[in-house]
């Protein structure tokens, strides 16, 4: 008897025992963004190309915009296409994207007679945001999406290779 009311005081004291756990979750609704610009030339030695390598890679939900300054502050969204008078196809700015890189490209039948203000010196920005927050802002104009982002040109990461 003595064994038994020991063991039933034993399990009397597990079960009066409690565990507090308090798993407090913190989810960040603020986008993950990264926004970097790049100067660069678009000549026959690099191809009328430049890639540019993330590290770290990004997330195959991201999605990258490219921008090319086309003015004072103003801001061209890629693809971006150039017309003779006549309204065929001169010439363009395109570009593609992985996890791991981005690569802006000339593209057009004679590369090489592209006025040099438009091959030479140039300014791109690459602007990488969460691909569900992409759908909610108006990514054709770069004013627009660094002030959703809430970014600031200091924030703004220049790359030279």
């Amino acid at each position: 008897m003595k064994k038994i009311f020991t063991l039933l005081a034993f399990v009397a004291v597990l079960s009066l025992q409690s565990c507090t756990v308090s798993e407090e979750v913190y989810i960040d609704n603020t986008p993950r963004t990264e926004v970097f610009e790049v100067p660069t030339s678009f000549v026959a030695a690099n191809n009328y190309s430049k890639q540019i390598v993330f590290n770290p890679n990004i997330y195959s939900s991201d999605e990258v915009l490219v921008y090319r300054l086309s003015g004072s502050n103003v801001w061209e969204l890629l693809p971006e296409s150039h017309y003779f008078n006549d309204g065929s196809f001169d010439f363009g700015y395109e570009f593609d994207y992985t996890n791991r890189d981005v690569t802006v490209y000339l593209t057009g039948s004679n590369l090489k007679t592209v006025p040099t203000n438009f091959r030479l010196d140039q300014i791109l920005r690459v602007v990488i945001i969460p691909d569900s927050f992409a759908k909610s802002i108006n990514k054709k104009n770069y004013v627009d999406v660094v002030t959703a982002l809430n970014l600031k040109d200091d924030q703004i990461k220049t790359i030279n290779f």
